[in-house]
């Protein structure tokens, strides 16, 4: 819902059935109009909570975390169910899920964030199985003798559903929602309609595992053929604590401890003694640039504008654009992206999404990225498939992250990427890692098509009456 200016009158009759709620937010969200209209639909219809084995959460207590893998699951916070890749997660206590097996995720489940920005959804595929999930984030589960997974989410997360969920959120401050909000929201019931949806969700869903795979499969190959050893995953606690000599001669160019620490020192040593040897990004991207700051002009209607999206938006499986730029904007080309433009946050936290490298997919192609994300321009695809591959591996991220300057928010330049090194391979092992790193894109695009084809399907069958 928008939180531009709105007014608008509506019957008594809408605050009887709401529980005589006086705040608009159930009344501006579009879900009277929606119950209206499946109210007036000839197929049956049934309460959410009568084809779900549970609506619920984990509840709220304090998270035990840890380092190893040994002892801990990932944790997803509920940004995270929204994310394309899930390797850089915290890990939570293996006997703190235990204790509360509710923190615990399954495929086919549908996932919904419950506070602060509601509403947001995901299907939970193959790769978050078993994944341990925050509180804010509501479970709904689906009961597969009687309803298809995939439909309960394309139904949900369509403009149908979605303003129904909405319209349970209370609070005026920190804005939340609970499952017996959503418990008698109705679901039609449409036949044929509910298994081909569910199979375009699954397929879609399958797309997003197999597009992972394929990136670690890729970053698997580049490390073997290279003779680099595998890491353990940093990423997500950043860079920790140490102590290290090193000579006066090193710092004239950086003083800072994170460039110099082990952190970073291990990766570079053990790129420059390769196997194969080690050359920098810029050897291998055609140009590398960060676009100047601009006024953010912003267009309602869509058909005049350019999506513009935030870096956060581009770690997401569906990116969503904040707003439109006007496409007469003074230059508004220098931010339009293609797919041989590799993406790369500037600015943010070590432990969050600074240095972590996106090819474009999905709307990200054509549209326009924020001036935080440096854009490393390639001659051709198959460069911009294997630098994606070598910076998202912990050989690549460490590099950037440790380069990142600033106290406050860290920062990265053009130069730091630029100089930051990566396997010198034979061309036709570069050229394999680069398909695996296009191939990975692709599948998140066409990922995003058919969950779209799903929302769109179930969206036009209701309108029609069901038919």
């Amino acid at each position: 819902m928008s939180r531009k200016f709105q007014a608008k009158a509506v019957p008594s009759t809408w605050l009887e059935s709401h529980g005589r709620r006086l705040d608009c937010g159930p009344y501006l969200s579009g879900a009277m109009e929606a119950r209206e209209l499946l109210r007036k639909l000839s197929v049956p219809k049934e309460p959410l909570i009568s084809i779900t084995e549970g609506i619920y959460h984990a509840g709220r207590e304090s998270r035990l975390w840890v380092n190893s893998e040994e002892h801990g699951i990932s944790f997803m916070g509920s940004t995270d169910i929204l994310a394309s890749d899930f390797t850089s997660l915290p890990l939570i206590s293996n006997k703190q899920v235990r204790s509360n097996p509710k923190f615990t995720i399954r495929s086919g489940w549908t996932l919904i964030t419950r506070s602060g920005t509601i509403g947001r959804m995901a299907y939970a595929r193959d790769d978050m199985d078993g994944v341990a999930c925050s509180e804010h984030v509501m479970r709904v589960v689906p009961n597969t003798s009687k309803i298809r997974p995939g439909y309960i989410f394309a139904y949900l997360s369509s403009r149908f559903g979605l303003p129904i969920v909405l319209s349970g959120t209370y609070g005026s401050i920190i804005q939340s929602i609970e499952p017996h909000h959503i418990s008698d929201l109705p679901v039609p019931r449409l036949g044929n309609i509910e298994n081909e949806s569910h199979l375009l969700v699954q397929k879609a869903a399958n797309l997003r595992t197999e597009a992972s795979r394929h990136l670690a499969d890729a970053i698997e190959l580049m490390q073997r053929e290279s003779g680099l050893q595998k890491l353990p995953a940093a990423a997500a606690s950043g860079i920790s604590f140490g102590t290290r000599t090193v000579s006066s001669s090193v710092l004239f160019s950086r003083m800072d401890g994170s460039f110099h620490s082990l952190f970073h020192e291990e990766v570079l040593r053990s790129l420059r003694t390769a196997d194969v040897g080690a050359k920098a990004v810029v050897d291998i991207a055609e140009s590398i640039f960060e676009p100047k700051r601009f006024k953010r002009v912003q267009v309602e209607d869509e058909a005049f504008g350019i999506p513009m999206f935030g870096t956060t938006a581009l770690m997401w499986a569906d990116p969503q654009p904040s707003f439109f730029l006007p496409k007469s904007m003074p230059g508004v080309n220098e931010l339009v992206v293609d797919k041989r433009t590799v993406l790369i946050p500037r600015s943010g936290q070590v432990s969050g999404i600074i240095g972590t490298a996106v090819l474009p997919f999905g709307k990200l192609v054509g549209g326009a990225v924020s001036e935080h994300a440096i854009r490393v321009h390639c001659r051709e695809d198959i460069d911009a498939g294997y630098l994606l591959v070598a910076l998202r591996s912990e050989y690549g991220i460490r590099q950037l992250k440790s380069r990142a300057y600033g106290s406050s928010i860290p920062s990265l330049d053009v130069r730091q990427v630029g100089e930051t090194l990566v396997p010198d391979l034979p061309e036709d092992v570069f050229e394999q890692i680069g398909a695996l790193g296009l191939r990975s894109a692709e599948l998140r695009g066409r990922a995003i098509d058919l969950e779209n084809e799903a929302r769109s399907l179930v969206e036009r069958t209701i309108e029609e009456g069901g038919r």
